[in-house]
């Protein structure tokens, strides 16, 4: 894992620390990052995802100054839902099979 995936990580693991989110699992890849988290019903999962987004831009493009020159850290593009009806095992075998990806 190369360093900008590295504070990635922990980035993450400290934004949800701080809200009391669980991190079920997190993927980062070099195109892309797959994180299922167990959150308070009371907070809306695109205020989730639009804190995470905003934390690590911020961070990451203050470190590593060739961030900066991307047009965006993030696309706009996300998927945010919740998991009632699916169980953790398929969302976990969704995972690896785009690790492998």
């Amino acid at each position: 894992m190369g360093d900008v995936a590295r504070d990635c990580r922990a980035l993450i693991e400290a934004k949800c620390e701080e809200h009391n989110w669980h991190i079920e699992d997190l993927a980062i890849q070099p195109d892309h990052v797959h994180l299922v988290i167990r959150i308070w019903p009371s907070d809306p999962a695109t205020d989730v995802l639009k804190e995470i987004k905003g934390v690590t831009a911020h961070e990451l493009r203050a470190k590593y100054p060739a961030l900066k020159r991307m047009a965006s850290l993030w696309t706009r593009s996300s998927c945010a839902a919740t998991a009632g009806n699916v169980s953790q095992e398929t969302i976990r075998r969704y995972i690896e099979a785009q690790k492998g990806a």
